[in-house]
């Protein structure tokens, strides 16, 4: 991967590309950041900057053998480590294929893609003593093209106590030429041991300007829409790929948040209870796009009421909508609403009962929009 083609981090890219021009790689780094932010994208972008071998000024030159090799994640001397559920492959080898072709796809792919992707009956996977082994044996050996030695460890966090312990030495002494790169989006999981031994790069969320600029022409939705969809994502490119996918839901959601508002507005309390066992039949993940979508058109009320909508990222057809519902979210009830949709998308996350949860979810509306 080159660096042009990882959706912004400009002051970032900068700093790794001067790590290597000025021959002051740290040998253990720690990349922190949420996975949508970008970083394995970043991470086999500095590793290729690494290992070009005709190396231009900002960038690696992406033609060279050894470019396309780590490009394709097939450098001989790139090694990948990534959680496994162990009644499938003790190591990260046994489901190398798997996961290559999923971050090949999609660079900014989670922990929940690569469960979904690896084992279908959903099981917890983990970087267990079995892969420490196998990469300290593949560390000791020469470089087989002669330069660095790379191992990559995608969701560090998941590493279990032993395997963290059998590693410690080898990330505080490595051999000559070896580079650790470690990628999580979990501080608190990983052994304060291994944290004091790598340089840690925070990898801070997208700018919203930068995805659009990104994706423009990589997409066939028309640019209000795409604003749109880069406003609720927060910085997180997989979620927007994961919105994009989902477009025609979003035009769902829409309609969802309209007809629930209009019920409550007008206190119609038989279509406030169909609303709430409708969506008690959605799955939990269309239950939580949803509240994230609630908690977007909030925002949007907001920025319309007191921005002359200078900062509003919206579709038309929401656009169309908050010309009259705007007015209904002020500085009485904005909070009211954000703890609302907050706390509804957390109990959702934990299985709490749909229908009763969204049921007092209209009653609540219903009382903070007649607040305004």
């Amino acid at each position: 991967m080159l660096f042009r083609d990882v959706i912004g981090h400009t002051e970032l890219k900068k700093r790794l590309v001067n790590e290597v021009r000025e021959d002051r790689i740290a040998h253990a780094q720690l990349f922190l950041g949420k996975l949508g932010y970008g970083g394995l994208p970043l991470t086999l972008a500095f590793v290729q900057f690494v290992m070009c071998q005709d190396k231009k000024e900002h960038d690696s030159c992406g033609a060279c053998a050894s470019c396309k090799k780590v490009s394709q994640m097939q450098h001989p001397d790139v090694h990948f480590t990534f959680p496994t559920v162990q009644a499938l492959s003790k190591t990260s080898d046994g489901q190398f294929s798997e996961w290559r072709k999923m971050l090949l796809n999609n660079p900014y792919a989670n922990l929940h893609q690569w469960v979904q992707v690896s084992d279908p009956s959903g099981r917890k996977p983990i970087i267990s003593k079995y892969q420490s082994e196998a990469i300290v044996k593949k560390l000791s050996l020469k470089s087989y093209e002669g330069g660095y030695k790379v191992s990559i460890i995608w969701m560090a966090d998941e590493m279990n106590v032993v395997c963290a312990n059998k590693l410690l030495k080898i990330i505080e002494e490595p051999p000559k030429d070896t580079l650790f790169l470690l990628i999580t989006d979990s501080p608190e999981n990983v052994m304060p041991t291994i944290l004091s031994r790598t340089q840690l790069v925070k990898i801070k969320q997208v700018e919203n300007n930068s995805i659009v600029k990104g994706l423009e022409n990589k997409t066939n939705v028309e640019s209000d829409a795409l604003k749109s969809i880069v406003s609720r994502a927060e910085g997180d490119v997989a979620k927007v790929y994961e919105l994009l996918a989902q477009e025609g839901s979003n035009n769902q959601h829409r309609e969802d948040f309209i007809e629930l508002m209009r019920a409550c507005y007008k206190k119609q309390v038989y279509e406030m209870f169909s609303w709430a066992e409708k969506m008690a039949k959605n799955g939990r993940e269309e239950q939580k796009t949803f509240l994230q979508y609630a908690l977007y058109m909030i925002r949007q009320s907001l920025m319309k009421n007191y921005t002359q909508e200078q900062l509003l990222r919206t579709s038309p057809e929401e656009k169309a909508f908050l010309q009259k519902f705007a007015r209904f979210i002020t500085g009485n009830n904005v909070m009211d609403f954000h703890q609302l949709l907050n706390d509804a998308h957390y109990s959702v996350e934990r299985n709490a009962h749909a229908k009763l949860l969204f049921t007092n979810v209209t009653f609540e509306v219903m009382r903070y929009i007649h607040r305004a």
